[in-house]
Order: structure tokens, then sequence, then C-alpha cells
């Protein structure tokens, strides 16, 4: 792409981004209309079974659409759903030329809607390199192909890998900067999943603040239903976005104890990489796109484990803890050298006093392979 494209496919992905958390299961779409040089039109999906993103920025272009360029995030849809597809409105609109982050991941349509813009004279311009576009669409494309949730996992850890303290408390580790990073973190995300550790020692609500109209799902996993029925997380007004996963080895008495509220109860296997992809299977049926997992140390394991962690993100306060009776960040019996897990950084900034860093794993696919000597 020239830098006239560049510049208005970045500002595209910007719109993009205001839809992520709302649009389950679609993915968040930007798009952009420009007209010798001036913007005419804009728009980002909202929400699944509104308007897409380009029939707002069609929309509030009107005639001037005629001749344009459309900058659309995500190909064009180009059948009929639960709207009529959008190449059918970049044709009648006149629309002269359509520049592209990326093709459609669904097998299904993936280049459907280039090849029939193009049979109506329609310059189609397929930048399908965008790193940015890439990182706004893994989750949709996860979904597609894997048929799972993306999976980011989020730890807040001293500089010596610690989440909690012996006593098992942890605020507060990170600074304030980094805990409103979180709260964005959450916003992008349909799903935000922590273990009964978690719950246990910070009764945290998990949901994001201010939540911007957004409504995801929370999941506590907890074995033997050890949490209080009356945490945060059961009883506030979200209540019914609430999964509790357990094992048989819930006690029947402990469990009466939700019987009644609004709380959903799940049974998952008693071996934790089989109970993760259980929780992960249902999250997809829900249509989730994109789940944070907080912790803490066990979980973390387990899905590190499961090989479903496509994300992992960071926050190292600048504090040492110290001795060997801190929670680590990745609990379990540990790895020997040659079985070690292989990441790669992808981003670094600091965050207030904080330190955020991300990496994906090596080989992708949420899989982090072993090294090999």
């Amino acid at each position: 792409m020239n830098s006239a494209d560049q510049k208005w496919m970045d500002y595209a992905l910007q719109l993009a981004r205001r839809g992520e958390g709302l649009t389950r299961p679609n993915p968040p779409v930007g798009a952009v209309l420009i007209r010798q040089g001036r913007k005419v039109g804009e728009g980002w999906h909202r929400r699944a079974g509104g308007p897409h993103a380009e029939v707002y920025a069609l929309r509030q272009a009107g005639e001037k659409a005629r001749g344009a360029t459309l900058y659309v995030t995500l190909e064009p849809c180009s059948t009929f759903g639960r709207t009529p597809p959008c190449t059918q409105s970049i044709i009648e609109h006149g629309v002269s030329r359509v520049v592209l982050a990326a093709i459609d991941p669904n097998p299904k349509h993936a280049g459907a809607a280039v090849r029939i813009l193009k049979r109506h004279g329609i310059e189609v311009v397929c930048a399908v390199d965008q790193t940015v576009a890439m990182d706004v669409l893994d989750p949709f494309r996860s979904r597609m192909l894997q048929q799972r949730p993306w999976v980011t996992l989020k730890l807040g850890v001293t500089m010596d890998g610690r989440i909690a303290d012996r006593r098992g408390q942890s605020k507060w580790i990170t600074g304030a900067a980094a805990r409103e990073d979180v709260q964005a973190l959450r916003r992008r995300c349909d799903a935000i999943w922590v273990g009964a550790g978690t719950v246990l020692a910070d009764n945290p609500s998990l949901w994001p603040r201010p939540d911007k109209g957004r409504r995801p799902w929370r999941i506590v996993s907890d074995d033997r239903a050890e949490t209080a029925p009356d945490a945060k997380v059961y009883v506030d007004k979200w209540a019914a976005h609430t999964l509790l996963a357990v094992t048989r080895e819930a006690a029947p008495a402990r469990l009466r104890q939700w019987q009644g509220r609004r709380n959903e109860i799940i049974t998952v296997p008693k071996q934790r990489v089989a109970a993760v992809r259980k929780i992960l299977r249902v999250l997809y049926e829900r249509g989730a796109l994109h789940v944070l997992c907080e912790g803490g140390g066990t979980l973390a394991d387990a899905l590190i484990r499961a090989r479903v962690v496509d994300e992992l993100v960071l926050y190292i306060a600048p504090r040492m803890m110290g001795g060997n009776q801190g929670v680590p960040a990745v609990q379990g019996p540990g790895r020997l050298m040659h079985q070690l897990s292989e990441w790669t950084w992808t981003d670094h900034v600091q965050i207030g006093t904080d330190l955020r860093l991300t990496a994906r794993p090596v080989g992708g696919e949420g899989a982090s392979r072993p090294h090999q000597k």
C-alpha cells in the first residue's frame, strides 16, 4: 500500500477496536470512505445482528460514496445472513476502489467478496500482511480455524515471578496505571476466567470498569466449589453472566448453596487439561471470540499444558518478594530444561511504574512446543 492507503487503513483499524468485546460471534470491523483525499464516511460494527461497518460508512457518505475508496479491515460479507451482503451496498453506492486489510478467514467465504467486486469493475487491493489487522482479527480467526476462542493469559508479577505472597495476598503487586490498563484489556474480551484461589484471596468482580456496554462471561474454575457463594462474582447485578465450573468432587451440600441463583454451574472433568478444553468449548458455543484468563498459577499452568494460550501478557512490577514461599506465576511440577516451552516477545511498553510484556508461543496455534536440544 502507498502512504495514503496506510494512513486510512490505520484509521479504519482504530475504528474496529471500538467494537472489541461487543460483536460476538462476529468480528470487530472498521471502515472509512475517502473521496479526493477527504473522509466522507466511517463506521464500525457495533453488535451482532446490527449494521456492518461498511453500511455505517456508506450511509454517512450517501452520494459522496460514488467514486470513493473504501478502506475496510476485513473482506466484506457476500452472503445474506441477519443483514444483506455488504458487497451489494458497495456496488450500489458506486464505490470505485476497495482496500482490504485481511481476507475473510472463514473458508466458506474467503475471497468471495473480492471476486464479486472485481466482476463489477471495482479495483480491489488486498493488504493481507497488515500486522495490526491480524491482531484485531486473531480472535475471529481462532474461532473460524480452531473452533475455540482466542486465549490471553494475563499475570501481574514481581520481578522474581511471584503473583502473591506466602499468605496468598496480591493487592497490589502492580501499580494503578497497570490496573487501569487491565480494565481496557477486559473490555476487549468476551469472557474473563480465574481459578478458585483468585476468588478466595481477592474477591474480585472481574467486570470491566467502565464496561461501555460490554457484557463478558465470567468463569470461575473451582473443582470442589470451595469459593464463597456470596463472593462478588456470584451475587452482583451481572450474576447471570457467571459460570461456576466444578468437578464431580464438589460436595452436593456445597452446590446446594447455589440453588435458585442466576449463576450457572457446569461440570468439567477432574483432569485439568480436559477441563480447560471443555470450558473453552462451552464459551465457543456461546459465541465468545476472546477469553482473558487472569490466573492464578494453577489455572495458568493448566492452560499452558493444554497448549491453548495464544497470547501472554505480563505486567512486571519493579518489586522483589524474595524467599521461596511466594506464589509462583505458573504452578505445577515444573519442567526440565529440555522440556521448556518457548515464546517470542511481540511487544513491550512501560505502564506507569510497571512494564507490560507481551509474548506469543513459538509455532502459534496456542501450542508452546517443548524446546528441542
